[in-house]
């Protein structure tokens, strides 16, 4: 565990403030669930929540499923990172989305978009210049946005349309219900 040098005291109210600095190294922002941990050696240890990462090997089921069906790239994300993908870009599980991405969850868009088409965005920082298309929507439990589901095409597929928006559609409305449940 790395030391900060930061020492905070707790309030009447038994509550203690996140400085600034960590909050923006670990995004972290106003209303984010947080989940606390304790250790034998008392130690209290403070996780943001991903109601997405609970449902980690629901969602590679569902994503393998998915990348069959359609025969393209399919990644679940919570709103932070990439939880699970199938039929390729496996590597990126875990790493953090772009901020494009980010920004298509919180306008709670439907993106389905070409390289060069107003909306498109890359799933991740890495990996850009091998996508040619993405289908984007975004997963909301009780009204929040709890992550996305996107479809990923690279060079030499055919171009998205209806059928790859639909099935963005299905696949965020049933895991919004699953979290809700």
């Amino acid at each position: 565990m790395k030391a900060t040098g930061i020492v905070r005291r707790i309030d009447d109210l038994g509550r203690i403030v996140i400085p600034k600095e960590i909050r923006k190294t670990f995004h972290i922002k106003e209303s984010d669930p947080m989940e606390i941990f304790i250790n034998g050696e008392g130690e209290i240890i403070l996780k943001k929540y991903s109601p997405m990462g609970e449902m980690s090997s629901f969602a590679k089921q569902y994503t393998d499923s998915l990348a069959q069906a359609s025969g393209h790239i399919a990644i679940i994300t919570d709103r932070d990172t990439i939880v699970a993908a199938s039929g390729g870009m496996k590597g990126c599980v875990g790493k953090r989305v772009s901020k494009g991405l980010e920004e298509c969850m919180q306008s709670r868009d439907l993106v389905v978009a070409s390289k060069g088409q107003r909306g498109f965005t890359s799933i991740t920082d890495e990996n850009k210049d091998d996508i040619s298309d993405v289908a984007i929507g975004t997963i909301l439990a009780s009204g929040d946005v709890a992550g996305s589901v996107c479809l990923v095409g690279t060079k030499g597929h055919v171009e998205f349309g209806e059928i790859e928006k639909k099935l963005i559609q299905t696949a965020t409305g049933f895991i919004g219900k699953q979290l809700e449940l």
